[in-house]
């Protein structure tokens, strides 16, 4: 047991100081390089990596299979663009458009999980999905507001509009919202969800109401997409209905999937795969017309990856790990004691 407790010890150390000097690396690039185009990349891997985030902890730490999470994307992208293009594009502004964001995002997903999480797996996944596509209707519907599919252009603070600064934002946006997250599937209640996750009519059975536990992880998950949204269209300086689409769900659950379900840090692995392949492969239709279809290739290359890491990339990666470490460690001469 002792044993046990220093090995975690160690591997949590050892994942802050991987965990902080990639955020030293990666805030030092705008230093050392002025690719306008690799800032714009790895900008939308880190807003994309904050909405899979928001998705793994419904999904790896809950075990809630939602098909509705691009409703709170949709509401902070929607939040950002009508506060800014209506009032003064300044920082303070900025800061309470997200804040409104994240209010109507987390009372949205209070009210889907009060009337939808009593039901079990796919009943509440299909109630989601009506409910997002009756969202999706509405801001369709309500042109007068959203503008509809055509949508509408609007400014930003003048310090964000340089790449480099909104780099920087986005990076500092990632980390705070990974720190919050880990800090919250770490605490007695993330202890609480993830044995919902493993065994819920056990957690029930230990006098745990399963609905509020379930309800304020929705409420934390929409909150996070919410911001997610806001930094979207922040680089876009546009908005339509488009952010309330089914696509942006789907992208969501194949970054938590690809990158590794229940880790945090595998959907930012996921959110960088996706986007990597998604930019080569578009890349490559300038060199044969074959790659113009390059959906089709997107999707062996994710037929191989769930063959090669049938647990996400960081799930297989750190079993092999596990694997290896045991195999390297002497056995206790203290266990073989009768």
């Amino acid at each position: 047991m002792g044993r046990l407790s220093a090995l975690q010890g160690r591997s949590s150390r050892a994942h802050n100081v991987v965990v902080l000097l990639l955020f030293v690396l990666l805030a030092a690039l705008p230093a050392v390089s002025d690719s306008r185009s690799l800032f714009i990349l790895l900008t939308q891997v880190f807003i994309l990596a904050v909405f899979a985030m928001s998705y793994d902890l419904l999904l790896g730490f809950t075990g809630i299979v939602s098909f509705g999470h691009a409703m709170f994307f949709g509401l902070g992208a929607y939040s950002t663009g009508l506060f800014l293009s209506r009032f003064e594009a300044t920082l303070p502004m900025l800061l309470l458009s997200v804040i409104a964001g994240m209010a109507l995002a987390a009372a949205l997903s209070y009210l889907v999980g009060v009337l939808s999480l009593r039901l079990k797996s796919h009943f509440y996944a299909m109630l989601t999905l009506a409910f997002a596509g009756l969202l999706l209707v509405a801001a369709e519907k309500w042109r007068s507001l959203t503008k509809g599919s055509d949508g509408f252009t609007f400014a930003i603070p003048e310090p964000l509009k340089d790449r480099a600064t909104l780099y920087l934002v986005c990076l500092c946006t990632l980390a705070a919202v990974y720190v919050a997250l880990r800090r919250f599937t770490r605490s007695p209640l993330g202890s609480v969800l993830q044995a919902i996750r493993e065994n819920e009519q056990r957690t029930e059975s230990l006098g745990y109401r399963i609905v509020p536990y379930k309800i304020a992880a929705s409420v934390v998950a929409g909150a996070a997409a919410s911001i997610s949204g806001s930094l979207y269209v922040l680089t876009l300086r546009f908005v339509n209905t488009t952010v309330f689409s089914m696509d942006m769900t789907l992208n969501a659950l194949l970054m938590t999937i690809i990158g590794g379900v229940g880790t945090l840090y595998g959907a930012v692995i996921g959110a960088a795969v996706i986007e990597w392949a998604h930019q080569l492969l578009t890349d490559l239709a300038g060199v044969h017309p074959i790659f113009e279809r390059w959906i089709i290739f997107f999707g062996l290359l994710y037929i191989v990856v769930v063959l090669v890491f049938p647990s996400g990339i960081a799930g297989t990666c750190a079993s092999w790990l596990s694997s290896m470490r045991r195999r390297r460690q002497p056995e206790d001469p203290e266990e073989e004691r009768p």
